[in-house]
């Protein structure tokens, strides 16, 4: 699965979450916060969009996952493991 791909995934997810994101053009250098994600908001997002890809990752490993950019490299990692 490609960066473009998961990225995809988690931009789907977010609008989902936060419809207001939908007039945001969402870049992997946003943070989940920077798009007014609350932290209940940013659980719902990781949550539908590792259920979507078919993927777990550990809380431990999310919690460094600052931006877009670093939570599209985690899932990576996670998605070529599981390939």
């Amino acid at each position: 699965m490609t960066e473009e791909e998961i990225f995809a995934v988690i931009r789907a997810q977010i609008v989902d979450v936060l419809p207001e994101a939908a007039d945001v053009e969402i870049t992997l250098d946003h943070s989940m916060r920077d798009l007014g994600a609350n932290s209940i908001d940013r659980m719902d997002v990781v949550i539908a969009a590792q259920d979507e890809l078919g993927i777990k990752v550990p809380n431990a490993e999310l919690t460094r996952a600052n931006d877009l950019r670093s939570l599209v490299a985690v899932f990576r990692a996670h998605a070529s493991a599981h390939a």
